[in-house]
């Protein structure tokens, strides 16, 4: 599977809430950034992707734009749901991530820290 591939399913193995996939294509020891921020471990992702989808209705992935690199990928999509005040999440968000023999090592996250305000609240 080329990498390209694997963001593919990663995302959709997030948006779908299915652990055993995330767990299936990331290293029991991977660490993802958001904004340069603390790194969270995978047992830490995927609480904070049960969290969210708790709060967030319809929560998807969409627009996806992503290419393969050498050492990874680098995906820019849309974060897209609806708010429990019934306001519309949509983020811009860039990811870039490295992968080593098939499975997601690093994940780097970039969005608008302003538009995820409504999502912080709901989190919180």
């Amino acid at each position: 599977m080329d990498n390209a591939e694997i963001a593919k399913q990663l995302f959709a193995a997030l948006a779908g809430q299915d652990e055993a996939a995330v767990r299936h294509l990331c290293a029991p020891d991977m660490r993802v950034r958001q904004n340069n921020g603390r790194p969270m471990s995978l047992e830490t992702l995927l609480r904070f992707n049960a969290a969210v989808g708790r709060v967030v209705t319809d929560f998807r992935y969409e627009d996806a734009v992503r290419s393969a690199t050498a050492t990874g990928f680098v995906e820019e999509h849309a974060v897209r749901g609806t708010l429990p005040d019934g306001k519309a999440l949509e983020l811009a968000v860039c990811v870039v991530a490295s992968v080593k023999d098939g499975r997601v090592t690093d994940v780097r996250e970039y969005l608008d820290s302003a538009a995820s305000a409504g999502l912080a609240a709901a989190l919180a």
